[in-house]
Parts: structure tokens; sequence; C-alpha cells
């Protein structure tokens, strides 16, 4: 008898079926992958690309000798700290006093304006008197209209409080401050009222029970609970204002009184080309307190993030 054996043909292309199987397999999985969650991936990676490359490029900018646009690399051949000398050398860039001018003006508006805002926020969500929700209306209308459409104003009466009291009119640090005071308190009043109202009203007839009066319940009860929303206001409030440069350029007229968006903006105006690698030496240095506040206030950020998510 003739033994009928399998032919080569029908081995290889059951072969070649097996494996294609597996590849099928692993590329459907991947389109599957990628339509749930592959996708965001992408979005994520572009998204992170977007908000790291001018902080990268300003970085390497800042350790870059040629101090100009056009030899501008993303990685300096190279790196020395001569722009980083520059600021604190050249006497004629005194960027030590704009870093302290700034400090001093955005902290101490920073730390007043918070308080301030919490007093606020304290009788409008926690009292009843009349003007009450005119009051909270009127405060909302102010802070429709920007700050810019007052700039004039606010000279011509920084003007005239100088000639009466020069320490807090035009061109003092102190007048600045009062500007800035009244110009993020009523949005900053709003956040925390709003944070207030979903503090019990019972802790405060408890405490009013055992005799406490408004202010030490404010203190001892309000606060610490009120803690997450206080850092969060801090934290943006004092961003706004290391960052502002428009209110600041028209209200301080002395090189030694100007902030570091004055100064900076000052020190690179028409000299870009010459100027450009300091500027970003300046700008990275300023960009340092906001960090440190930052993770210094990020356990309190985050708890009350955490603790708003959980109903109790």
């Amino acid at each position: 008898m003739s033994q009928t054996t399998p032919t080569p043909t029908t081995t290889t292309s059951t072969t070649i079926a097996g494996a294609s199987r597996p590849s099928q397999s692993r590329g459907r999985r991947f389109l599957r992958w990628f339509r749930k969650i592959g996708w965001r991936h992408i979005v994520a990676i572009a998204a992170l690309a977007f908000a790291l490359f001018p902080v990268i490029w300003i970085a390497s900018a800042s350790f870059n000798p040629t101090s100009s646009l056009q030899g501008q690399q993303l990685i300096p051949d190279d790196p020395t700290f001569d722009n980083y000398r520059t600021l604190f050398d050249d006497p004629n860039v005194p960027y030590g006093k704009w870093f302290v001018n700034t400090m001093v003006i955005a902290g101490t508006a920073t730390i007043v304006n918070t308080i301030l805002c919490a007093m606020a926020a304290y009788a409008f969500s926690r009292m009843r008197f009349k003007g009450r929700r005119t009051g909270l209306l009127s405060i909302l209308l102010v802070q429709m209209f920007p700050q810019i459409l007052a700039i004039v104003a606010l000279f011509a009466i920084m003007q005239n409080i100088g000639r009466v009291f020069p320490a807090v009119g035009l061109g003092s640090q102190a007048g600045l401050i009062l500007i800035y005071l009244g110009g993020a308190l009523g949005v900053n009043t709003w956040l925390m009222k709003g944070f207030f109202d979903s503090i019990p009203r019972s802790l405060d007839e408890s405490a009013k029970i055992d005799g406490a009066t408004h202010f030490q319940i404010f203190r001892i009860i309000i606060l610490p609970l009120a803690a997450p929303v206080l850092a969060v206001v801090a934290l943006l409030t004092f961003i706004l204002l290391i960052n502002d440069f428009l209110i600041a350029s028209v209200m301080l007229n002395d090189v030694e009184e100007y902030t570091l968006a004055v100064g900076l903006y000052r020190f690179i105006d028409g000299r870009y080309g010459a100027n450009w690698g300091p500027f970003a030496a300046g700008a990275l240095l300023a960009s340092i307190p906001v960090i440190l506040l930052f993770q210094f206030l990020q356990r309190y950020i985050v708890s009350g993030l955490t603790q708003g998510a959980v109903k109790e």
C-alpha cells in the first residue's frame, strides 16, 4: 500500500495562520487600550511638554554664555553662572533690592489680605445684619471690572494722598500695598465665604453655649478648620502680586523701589540682544519663592481636597 504524507504547503500555511492569530489579537488589544486609555497618555505628554518647554528654555538661557537671543540653544555648549553674577555685580542693576522689595510688598499684602478676607467672609457667613446681601452683591459687581480701568483714578488718588501723607502716596511701597489690598479683597472674600458656609453651624452654637465670643469662635474654631482655603487664597494672592507689572510700573518711580517685574522689564527694555541671559536668570530666581511657598502649603491644599471628597 502506498502511504500519503501531508504536503509541505499545508504544514506551512497552518503554521503561518497560527502565528498570525496572536499578532492580530495583540493588535486588537492595543487598539482597545489606545481607545480607552492610551490617547490620554498622549494628551498628558503633550500638555506636559507644552508646560515645561518655556521653563526649560528660560533655565537654559540663564546658563548660556552668549546672553543673547540669537545664540540661544536648548542645551548650551559651555554653561556658566556669568548671567547670575551680572545680576548681583552690576551697580546699575540692583537685583537684590528688587527681590527684597517684591518679597516685602507681596508678602505683606498677601498676609494682610488673607486676614481681612477671612474676617469679612466670617461676618458675611455667620452674621445677619442690614445690608449684608447688598454688600455681597456690591463686592461681586466691583470684581467684574478689571483693575486696569481704575489705573488713572488710582494714580490721581495716590498723588493727592502723597501731598498730605507722603509715606503712603505715589511712589511708595506702602501705597502700592494698600492698592493691592483692595484689588484682591472681593474675590477672595467670596471664595472664603463659600468655604465657611460648609462648616457646620452647630460648632458655633456649642461654643456660644460655653460662653465664647465671635472673635474666639473665629480664631479657635473657624480658622483651623478653614486652613485649606486660607492656604489657597494666600498662594493665589502671592502669585498674582509677585507677577504684577502694570500697577507697579505706574505707582513706583524710583529704581530703588522697583519690584522684580518692573525692574527686569526696565533692565531688558530695548536691549534683548545683550541682556537676555541675565533677564532669564532673574526670572528663574524670582520663581523660587513661589515654588517654596507652594511646597510649604501643599499639605493644606491636599488635605482640603481630600476632606471635601469625603462625606461624613
